[in-house]
């Protein structure tokens, strides 16, 4: 589904941000993207956003070859991604279910899907009940939450989290990461970049390590640790067990959420997802000491790609 090869990225300014980096992420998958500050994180999303093109190298994404995109074209390709971003980037003088909302109106989707999609989506989240809540009275949390929604309204095939535990507390971002999990369940392909190496040796997934502009390590985590092996040199049995962890879950047809239709309103989030994710019960502070985890104190057609999406980020 995403392919990166041999890409490189140089600035105008000189600034070597990637360097021969070779990556590929299957459908369905769920990839922790690390890296300290200057790592090449920033422009590793850019790139997969179209915001920048290589300065040599190929990235294709689904159906299409990112170098070779005409800018009018932008704007439909991003529609497959959805975008969580640390600073959660809410509107402030709109509720949340018009936050959500209007992801899916700089779409051109009917009032009548949206008005079935979006309590649907905030249900999933866990926060129904702040449906009609301002951005400034929920916590932080809750706030990225909404972003998350807002991300998964129009369907998104792929889901870009951008550090989205970078301002909320370690038991929320426990919390956040579960609930991108249990998305990428469905079938959803979540690529999750940050800077919390601590966090990433909580789940056991793919981690791709970034230093100095380039992929420095491409594997498992085992026994809390995050893979040290340079990925250039693999080694047959430590591909063979990328291959093996995943095979399973692959090579089976994944079931994607269908986009609402006019006259189907009968779909329900499943209950226990819900009970996991809402923070404030006994029952998912038990659920995350039973994982051995410790608590510790879009406007017009082209702003549809992501209007919001551009803002901020520094070239690395």
């Amino acid at each position: 589904m995403i392919d990166f090869k041999n890409v490189s990225k140089v600035y105008d300014n000189g600034t070597k941000a990637l360097s021969n980096v070779n990556i590929h992420i299957d459908k369905g998958e769920f990839v922790f993207v690390v890296g300290a500050s200057g790592a090449g994180k920033s422009t590793f999303l850019k790139l997969m956003m179209r915001e920048e093109v290589p300065s040599s190298g190929t990235i294709r994404i689904k159906d299409y070859n990112l170098g070779e995109m005409k800018k009018r074209k932008i704007p439909y390709f991003r529609r497959n991604m959805g975008i969580v971003f640390q600073d959660f980037r809410l509107i402030p003088n709109m509720t949340v279910y018009d936050n959500v909302a209007f992801a899916m109106r700089v779409v051109g989707a009917r009032e009548k899907d949206i008005r079935k999609r979006v309590p649907y989506v905030i249900k999933i989240v866990g926060l129904p009940q702040k449906a009609n809540s301002y951005p400034n009275e929920l916590s932080g949390g809750e706030q990225q939450r909404v972003a998350l929604a807002r991300a998964l309204v129009n369907n998104a095939d792929i889901i870009i989290a951008d550090e989205p535990t970078g301002n909320v507390d370690p038991q929320m971002s426990l919390e956040i990461v579960e609930l991108l999990k249990r998305l990428n369940e469905t079938g959803t392909t979540v690529i999750m970049v940050t800077h919390a190496h601590d966090l990433v040796k909580k789940f056991d997934n793919r981690v791709i390590v970034l230093e100095g502009g380039e992929v420095v390590s491409d594997g498992m985590v085992e026994d809390g640790e995050i893979p040290i092996h340079s990925s250039s040199h693999l080694n047959h049995e430590t591909k063979g067990k990328i291959k093996e962890k995943f095979s399973k879950k692959f090579g089976k047809k994944q079931k994607k959420e269908e986009p609402v239709q006019e006259g189907k309103d009968d779909r329900e989030p499943d209950e226990e997802f819900l009970n996991a994710i809402i923070s404030d019960t006994d029952s998912y502070r038990v659920y995350l000491e039973a994982e051995g985890q410790e608590q510790t104190a879009e406007a017009p057609e082209e702003a549809a790609g992501t209007a919001e999406d551009t803002e901020g980020g520094d070239a690395q």
